[in-house]
Formats: structure tokens, C-alpha cells, sequence
């Protein structure tokens, strides 16, 4: 079973009162839980409020607050034959589903059978906060992801229908309107950046459906990345979340809204202290662009990316780890057009330092399709500018693959004793093994040696090592030769290029530990 569960909408009963509560899989992201009550949740921002400091004050000046301005999502969206009730812990319709389902499997907790007498609608519910006192309301996409109709319940009970004003299934964000007859209460946002680990937050929502409650904590982590996309960059706390808390505000003890409660880590489907939430500073500046209407469209730029490790760097001739390094480029897309190449570690954006892929798949993605940027890059010992045209795409600027090679047949290969590989020409058995095309170049990993270097690194059988410190090899005995030409040399480490699983990675493997 998976750790980390999305909160999941649940399925309700068709009678009011009655929820059929289903406990999801293990890594919880926050969005619709459907359950018969409504789902809130708020937390508290960094400027104390005089006087209180759990656990010996009361936070009940936060909750006066920030309570009125949390409200509960409720959604209508059609059943879908097998969605949610046939023992699967995902619907399969959001970009969330389709992340963990490929990278911790479908082996969540079995789910209860639909009742024979159900609804052809499902009924889920989540939560949101007021930021505007025309009705604008901010929630998870994921709570309203697929909806038919939607509806909001303020805090004093008053129902009203919501119209979907924009929604953003990268940042999981979505923006709400409703009609009142009176100016609504609003929450404001505060300034997440300024949050640090130990700063006491809290939580307001309807867990579960049992009605509004309150749970306080402190920030545990920052930074935190769950591999759901390119903006990943979750605050971590320990105030109890569960089912139903999706979309709902987290605030510091000011009663400004820090964070959005958006997923949980859990082995058994509930709260074990474990909770992320989307940063408001993140979130402010999508919901400004949501509450123009429509979707966010995001830069790309056509690049396979890896991190700059200290053995990269030091086989690179760089002073110290840091950037993305370009794994490859894909053919026709910006960066190919702007002459970016393989073997490239981008240093800088726009102006704005890289320090890592994920620097640089966040700045990418926030241009505008369309505009021109600067980047620096350092390529074979030397520091240049190159100017891009970002374009536009779909699909978020993906870092190196880690697929599994396959193992190539046994041949009379050459060692590579002071990396622990044993290398082979490709054949055509091995190419058709390894399912290669004709034209592709290399040295073909045959064996490794658990116990040095080589399998310390990574490198795995059915890899091709396609170049040796950025010099292309066509041969098994070249590619020997380059490694040890670059061991006499002094090197630390020697940098390899190579294919597996039809995508290309940069592995650099130490001399010392072969």
C-alpha cells in the first residue's frame, strides 16, 4: 500500500445525514471528500496575535477570524461505471490519480461496493475560503474537477450556487463565484515565504462530515516535493487533516491564509500528522490570473533535465553543484531552435538564478508563450548567454526518465575494471532486445558489479553509454578507452551520457569508489 493518498471525494448517501465514508489510499491530496457534512479548513498566518501561544493561550481570537470566511464545496458530477466504489482508491479523472496510480500502483485500501440502490450522480465535498466580498472563493481544482453542478455552503448555512470562474489542474487551484445578497466575510492572504519550521498554524474543516472543527500545529517542513508537477513546493504541518479539508485555507495565528491544505500522508487512510499545503504566495499569484476566467497556459521549452551533482560538477570542471544539466534536447522545440544542447547545465532564467531542474521547470513554466528570455549556460568549461523563445505546451517540462533497462545478451565484452562494467558492441540481437534503432551509437552495459562504483551510481545492464565525458562513442573499446583516458587524467569522476528506456541521463560515476 501506498504512503501518500490524495483526499479523495466520497461517495454520499442519497439520504441527508447518511455519508458513506471511504477511506482512501495512502498519499492524500485534498479535494472533494464526499461525505454528508462540508468540508473546511483553516489555519493561521506568521504575526502573533497578542497574547496567544499554544498551548497555554487560546487561538479562539484565530478562529473568530478566519472560521466565518471557510466555506464547504459541495459538487454533483455523474457516475462514472467503476469510479469509486469498485474497489479502486482513484477515479482515474484527476492528473493526481494518474500520477500515483504509475508511481506507488493502485494498492490502496479496498473500497466498499456501491449499493445496488445508488444514485446515477455521485455528491462529493470539499472545502474553500472567501477572498472576495463579491463571493470570490478559492479551492483545490480537484475539489470541483468534473463537476455538473456546484454549490456552496457559508458558514452561517446559507446554500448558493457557484460558478466555476477559472480552474489550473497544475497548481491544483480553482477559483469560485457565488451571488449573495450582503458583502461576505474574507479572509486575507498572508505571506507564506515568512513561514518557518516550527510556526504554529491551524486548520479549520469538516473532516469526514461530522461538522467544523478546529486543529492547530506547526509547520513541519518547507519545500516539500511530491512529484504531482512542476510547482511542487508543499508546506508540510502536523495539524490533523483528513477527508473533507480539501481546498480549505490554512492560517497563521494572525488568521491569515499561509497555505492551502491540499494532501496527507497516510498509511491507514487518516490523519497521522502528516499534511501538505499549497503556499500562499504560490497560490495568490494563479488564483489572480484564475479570477481573469479560463486556464493558465504555460511556458515550455523542450529539455530533458537532471540535477548537477557534486561528482557531475566535478567531471564538468564546475566549482560547485548547481542548475539543471540538459539530458537531451527534443527535436523541433524551442530550446533546439535557440541551440541548446546535450550535455548544457543552465545556470540562470530570465535573470533569475537556477539552482536546480526544478528552478528551472517553475521559471519555464511561468513565462508567457511567446516571450523571449536569456539563459545562462555553461557548456564545456565555458560560461555563454543564449536567447530563447519560449513556446507554449500542455504538458509540464519533464526532468530525466529513470525507466529500467533491459539486459542485452552475452557477448565478448570489454572491462571497465575501475567503474566495475563490463561493455559490449551492440549487435543486432541486441538491438532488437533492446528494442534500439539502427542508426543508434554506443557501448551496450553487459554486467556490473554490485560492489563498485559503476552499480553505486546507477548504471544498470541494457544501459547505452553514448558519450564519455561529452565525447560521442561508437564502440564498446571507445568508450573503454575515453573512461580510462579521463581516469589518467586525474579526474574524480568521469561523466557519462546514456540511453535507457529511449530517453537520455547523465550519470557521473567517481574513480575513488571503483
Amino acid at each position: 500500500m501506498s504512503p501518500i493518498s490524495i483526499l479523495r471525494r466520497h461517495r454520499v448517501a442519497a439520504l441527508l445525514g447518511a455519508a458513506l465514508i471511504i477511506t482512501p489510499v495512502v498519499v492524500s491530496f485534498a479535494q472533494n471528500e464526499g461525505n454528508s457534512g462540508l468540508s473546511n479548513v483553516a489555519a493561521t498566518t506568521q504575526t502573533p496575535v497578542a497574547g496567544i501561544t499554544a498551548p497555554n493561550g487560546s487561538f479562539a481570537p484565530v478562529v473568530a477570524i478566519a472560521k466565518p470566511a471557510v466555506v464547504t464545496v459541495t459538487t454533483v458530477m455523474k457516475a462514472q461505471p467503476g469510479a469509486m466504489g469498485d474497489g479502486s482508491p482513484f477515479d482515474g479523472n484527476s492528473p493526481f490519480d494518474q500520477y500515483f496510480q504509475q508511481f506507488f500502483g493502485d494498492q490502496g485500501i479496498p473500497m466498499p461496493k456501491t449499493p445496488p440502490q445508488q444514485s446515477p450522480r455521485q455528491e462529493a465535498l470539499g472545502s474553500g475560503f472567501i477572498v472576495g466580498a463579491d463571493g470570490t472563493i478559492v479551492t483545490n481544482n480537484h475539489v470541483v474537477d468534473g463537476a455538473t453542478s456546484i454549490k456552496v455552503t457559508l458558514d452561517d448555512g446559507t446554500e448558493l450556487p457557484a460558478k466555476l470562474v477559472g480552474h489550473d489542474a497544475k497548481n491544483d487551484l480553482a477559483v469560485l463565484k457565488i451571488k449573495a445578497s450582503k458583502p461576505l466575510p474574507t479572509v486575507r492572504w498572508g505571506d507564506s515565504n515568512k513561514l518557518m519550521t516550527g510556526d504554529q498554524v491551524l486548520a479549520i474543516g469538516n473532516p469526514f462530515g461530522i461538522g467544523t472543527t478546529v486543529t492547530a500545529g506547526i509547520v513541519s517542513a518547507r519545500g516539500r516535493d511530491l512529484h504531482s508537477g512542476p510547482f511542487d513546493d508543499f508546506i508540510q504541518i502536523d495539524a490533523p487533516i483528513n477527508h473533507g479539508n480539501s481546498g480549505g485555507p490554512l492560517v497563521d495565528v494572525s488568521g491569515n491564509v499561509v497555505g492551502i491544505d491540499t494532501a496527507i500522508y497516510s498509511p491507514n487512510g487518516g490523519s497521522v500528522g502528516v499534511g501538505f499545503a499549497i503556499p500562499s504566495n504560490q497560490a495568490q499569484k494563479v488564483v489572480a490570473k484564475l479570477m481573469k476566467g479560463g486556464d493558465i497556459e504555460y511556458g515550455y521549452l523542450g529539455v530533458q533535465i537532471q540535477p548537477v551533482t557534486p561528482d557531475v560538477a566535478s567531471a564538468m570542471g564546475l566549482d560547485h553543484p548547481g542548475g539543471a544539466l540538459v539530458a537531451q534536447v527534443t527535436d523541433g522545440s524551442p530550446a533546439a531552435k535557440a541551440g541548446i544542447e546535450t550535455g548544457d547545465v543552465i545556470t540562470g532564467f530570465g535573470g533569475q538564478e537556477i539552482k536546480d531542474p526544478k528552478d528551472l521547470s517553475r521559471a519555464v513554466a511561468d513565462v508567457a508563450p511567446g516571450a523571449k528570455e536569456t539563459l545562462d549556460v555553461w557548456r564545456k568549461g565555458k560560461a555563454l548567454q543564449i536567447s530563447a523563445d519560449v513556446g507554449r505546451n500542455t504538458e509540464d517540462t519533464q526532468t530525466a526518465s529513470t525507466g529500467q533497462g533491459n539486459k542485452p545478451s552475452a557477448g565478448q565484452g570489454l572491462g571497465v575494471p575501475s567503474l566495475g562494467l563490463g561493455l559490449t558492441d551492440l549487435t543486432p540481437d541486441i538491438r532488437q532486445e533492446l528494442n534500439l534503432a539502427d542508426n543508434q551509437r554506443g557501448a551496450v552495459i553487459e554486467r556490473v558489479n554490485p560492489d563498485k562504483a559503476a552499480s553505486a551510481a546507477g548504471l544498470q545492464p541494457g544501459d547505452v553509454i553514448v558519450a564519455v565525458d561529452q565525447t560521442p562513442v561508437r564502440s564498446a573499446r571507445q568508450a573503454n578507452q575515453a573512461i580510462a583516458e579521463a581516469a589518467k587524467s586525474g579526474k574524480k569522476s568521469v561523466l557519462l551520457l546514456v540511453d535507457r528506456a529511449d530517453a537520455q541521463i547523465f550519470v557521473a560515476v567517481p574513480f575513488a569508489a571503483g
